[in-house]
């Protein structure tokens, strides 16, 4: 398993944690500021799935017309965990 940690841009969050398993499934998923129920939620519902699945889904998600969401910073660290994997 391999351990992960993302700088978000322009949202409350400031940090985003997590690991890849050997089959690309998300673990652990833990974001530091923002709002807490809702990325708590996040967290959970993203436990053990497939990561790339996941990035597909929130890509886009906007919050406050800011153009981008704590979700959606997640799923450009996942994908930059995953382009990383594979380079």
């Amino acid at each position: 398993m391999e351990a992960y940690t993302y700088q978000p841009q322009r949202v409350c969050s400031k940090q985003i944690d997590f690991s890849l398993d050997e089959q690309g499934r998300l673990h652990g998923v833990k974001f530091f500021g923002g709002c807490p129920g809702n990325l708590l939620a996040i967290g959970k519902l993203v436990e053990g799935k497939d990561a790339a699945e996941i990035a597909n889904v929130l890509r886009g998600n906007d919050c406050g017309g800011r153009g981008t969401s704590c979700a959606d910073q997640l799923s450009i660290a996942i994908d930059a965990a995953l382009a990383k994997r594979t380079a």
